[in-house]
């Protein structure tokens, strides 16, 4: 095999081994910067070795085993130098227990629960309140999606030296604050559990809709997040905000094939060709929107949202849409999770219920909110709802104004497109 395809399937065994590799070593050492270190100097060793002696018949024990001996060597040497034998030598003896020659074979079948644990505790480590959203981001996707620092770079714009010492500052911080390697108990759940969900939905929403650079979407980030949110959905498998989650990224990401034109240009929903849409996300989103509603969360926000995308999806066409319905969905988003974005959006759909004049009262009234002055989305709306009252200039210089504020340049040039249109003769309303 020529070795730069070898190094591409190392580099997609890794993606998918990575989590578990140092999750494992987290729990072994209690520190997931010291973690993350054994298991790249495992890859390294992979790297050097494969090409040469051959791909194990199990990569990912052999990661696994390799990473393990070099965490046991790195707990020998702390033990040697602190000189505390009997309290670390009780550890050691543990963790050689645990090494065994059956480790390989038994693997899949004997340790997958206690993988799938680790696992748990890493997501929620990584995802820990203590630090900031950005750092959870860079460092959910380093540990947990197995990215390398110059890839989350390019995902998120950013120049790689700052990603790099986000992700070196996080782990510092993590130690620094002595935050514990663990599922938090009950009286803690609800806000951690919050707190991961969210790194999750931001990391989808960035691939999503991306808020900077020349592409509207990054589909890998979706991907990344999609494969995160089942990784969760089956960690735990009775959290209802959790299957929500899944269920809204999945239906929304059934559209992205159809979002695009050949020239990569943003193609709003109401003129998407639905047959383009990914029939297969939009059942697995369903069925885990009705996951979510059968353990009671038909009202948590995520849920909310899933139920939201899906009466887009289930509509055959733009015109049969129930916009009723998604009105009184976002109704009861507002309740919920009230904010001045669930409001703008709501009076789109008030728009196409009650006709446009009722959705700019709306619009004109969410203007003066400051937590919206640099949102592009708000003079965009304004901007399609004057198009509809036919007040023509007064559009085209919404339009003109959101194009300036947004950095995605995708967008910049559709929307400056929509101010042309808008003032255009025999223009198509």
């Amino acid at each position: 095999m020529p070795s730069t395809d070898l190094n591409a399937r190392i580099a997609a065994i890794w993606r998918i081994e990575s989590g578990a590799v140092i999750a494992k070593l987290a729990r072994m050492l209690r520190d997931v910067g010291q973690a993350e270190e054994i298991a790249q100097d495992a890859l390294v060793t992979a790297l050097e070795r494969w090409p040469r002696d051959g791909m194990p018949d199990n990569p990912g024990a052999w990661l696994m085993t390799t990473a393990k001996n070099r965490a046991l060597d790195r707990l020998r040497q702390e033990a040697m130098q602190a000189r505390k034998h009997e309290a670390i030598g009780q550890d050691l003896a543990a963790l050689r227990a645990d090494v065994t020659p059956d480790f390989v074979d038994d693997l899949d079948a004997a340790r997958a629960d206690d993988i799938g644990d680790d696992l748990l505790r890493l997501i929620f480590t990584a995802c820990h309140p203590v630090l900031s959203t950005e750092a959870r981001v860079a460092l959910t996707l380093r540990l947990l999606g197995g990215l390398t620092t110059a890839e989350i770079a390019r995902a998120f714009l950013a120049p790689e030296p700052t990603i790099a010492q986000r992700i070196v500052r996080a782990k510092r911080s993590l130690t620094a604050a002595r935050v514990p390697f663990e599922v938090p108990d009950a009286k803690q759940r609800n806000t951690r559990l919050a707190s991961v969900l969210e790194v999750i939905y931001l990391v989808f929403n960035e691939g999503y809709a991306a808020t900077a650079g020349d592409d509207w979407m990054r589909q890998a980030l979706c991907d990344e997040a999609m494969r995160l949110g089942r990784v969760l959905a089956r960690l735990m498998p009775h959290e209802p905000e959790v299957h929500g989650l899944l269920s809204l990224m999945e239906i929304q990401a059934s559209r992205s094939a159809a979002r695009v034109d050949p020239h990569g240009r943003p193609v709003r929903l109401a003129e998407q060709d639905r047959s383009r849409w990914d029939h297969l996300l939009i059942q697995r989103g369903l069925a885990a929107l009705a996951r979510s509603k059968q353990l009671g969360g038909a009202r948590g926000p995520y849920a909310l949202q899933a139920a939201l995308a899906a009466c887009h999806a289930r509509a055959r066409s733009a015109e049969a849409t129930d916009w009723s319905q998604i009105v009184a969905l976002y109704d009861a988003l507002a309740q919920v999770a009230p904010s001045p974005v669930v409001e703008l959006n709501r009076a789109v759909a008030v728009g196409m219920v009650f006709g446009p004049q009722a959705a700019l009262e709306i619009v004109d009234a969410l203007a003066a909110d400051q937590t919206l002055g640099q949102y592009h989305w708000l003079p965009s709306v304004r901007g399609d709802l004057l198009e509809k009252l036919d007040r023509r200039e007064e559009a085209r210089a919404e339009f003109t104004r959101a194009a300036s504020m947004t950095r995605n340049t995708q967008e910049q040039e559709f929307l400056l497109r929509r101010a042309q249109q808008a003032v255009a003769p025999g223009r198509i309303s």
